[in-house]
């Protein structure tokens, strides 16, 4: 695997706007992301559907949204490497925004259906270009601190869904999630181009943006699929014990009935806390392969906590759920680290297209949870069994990926 160094002015001082906007524009992501798995029920009931189709609807337009995401994050990598991080920034927020405010307008499944997938399209790219563009205009020693703003900044979104949400009709919550991104592009003038990209650019190198050049070193590929494992236990939290815990409240036998949207609220809100310090301590032990170890060895205790404990309060299993998100909330620490891994040239395709699979990695881990959940009888056993093994690939992924914290991205893939 070759790299070339390239010529580009270094960074001197934190970009403050650029981290302002990319932290804002992930806030909406969040927001959006979430905000149909918080109202899906009153929404689709809205329309008419029976329980048995808000259920199997529901499940439909999830993995509508899915594909739109899967696509998007393809889609927007390669212009983010091609025509610039600004244009994808801004161009993803303007098209989720837009669905949104149409989502607010939909009278049936299709026409949800077309807004979730066009939504999904749109979210796939905002954070890749937002944390490649930070990424690139921060100094080296300050780029934990820059991208950690923009994702604790960010998750917060999903604590905001949920609480407008409980406030306002699910109609009045999409035009809020799509007036706020709106709001956002008369920022786009006040904030500059990475100049890594420009001097790439400028250079008019034809590899820009090539997605199949991860796939022509086998060095390369397996630092790409290094970093997709490594964000693979998150989504397990989020995407099976947190949007199950109604299912996991009655296996634990929880004293109370067990709420989705307060449990997604509790998870975000740990993760908001532990993005902020994930990227203090990479800062203080100099090191991302260590914190995200020690992130790894906390997961596994929440994990843990989360599955071995029953018989409990409401509000004892929602701080568990707080807890899990805590200890999960590494995902600014993993975007920072597959942001470094990659020269200038295809940054931005991995940058976005890393977290997308990661959050694909959701069907595949729903499918095997399924699979165990039926061979052993227990959710709860299911739970260790594949909790267990995305810690275990995750960690090794990290172990096996090299040490990133002060490296320079002023260089090119060959």
């Amino acid at each position: 695997m070759k790299t070339t160094k390239i010529a580009a002015p270094p960074a001197h001082k934190l970009p403050v706007t650029a981290i302002i906007i990319a932290a804002l524009g992930y806030f909406v992501d969040i927001y959006d992301l979430l905000l149909f798995s918080i109202i899906r029920v009153p929404a689709l009931s809205a329309l008419g559907l029976t329980a048995s189709q808000v259920t199997e609807k529901g499940i439909f337009l999830l993995n509508t949204q899915m594909a739109g995401l899967m696509l998007g994050g393809i889609c927007w990598g390669i212009l983010g490497d091609k025509k610039g991080r600004l244009q994808v920034l801004f161009g993803s927020i303007l098209i989720y925004s837009l669905a949104n405010i149409a989502n607010g307008f939909a009278g049936s499944v299709d026409t949800f259906a077309i807004c979730r997938f066009i939504a999904g399209f749109g979210l796939a790219g905002e954070l890749g270009a937002g944390i490649t563009l930070v990424a690139e205009m921060t100094p080296m020693a300050k780029r934990g601190y820059a991208t950690s703003i923009v994702a604790s900044i960010g998750i917060s979104g999903a604590v905001a869904a949920y609480f407008t949400a409980d406030i306002f009709d699910w109609r009045a919550a999409f035009f809020i999630g799509g007036g706020l991104g709106v709001l956002l592009l008369f920022l786009r003038v006040s904030i500059s181009e990475s100049p890594l990209f420009c001097s790439v650019h400028s250079a008019a190198r034809p590899d820009r943006g090539n997605f199949f050049l991860l796939f022509t070193d086998t060095e390369r590929l397996k630092k790409y699929l290094r970093c997709i494992a490594l964000g693979v236990p998150f989504w397990f939290a989020v995407g099976i014990l947190i949007s199950f815990t109604p299912e996991f409240g009655r296996s634990l036998h929880i004293i109370g009935v067990v709420s989705a949207g307060p449990a997604v609220a509790c998870f975000y809100g740990g993760s908001v806390i532990s993005d902020l310090l994930g990227g203090l301590m990479s800062q203080y032990l100099k090191s991302r392969k260590k914190a995200a170890l020690l992130f790894m060895l906390l997961s596994a205790a929440a994990v843990s906590v989360f599955l071995a404990v029953s018989r409990v309060t409401l509000q004892i299993f929602y701080g568990e759920c707080f807890f899990l998100g805590f200890a999960s909330g590494y995902w600014a620490l993993f975007m920072t680290i597959a942001t470094e891994q990659f020269g200038t040239n295809i940054r931005a395709t991995v940058t976005t297209t890393v977290p997308n699979f990661v959050r694909g990695a959701v069907l595949p881990l729903s499918f095997l949870f399924q699979v165990l959940t039926d061979l052993t009888g227990s959710m709860r056993l299911a739970g260790w069994l594949e909790g267990l093994i995305c810690l275990t690939l995750s960690s090794w992924s990290i172990y096996k990926l090299k040490e990133t914290f002060h490296k320079d991205l002023n260089y090119c893939e060959n």
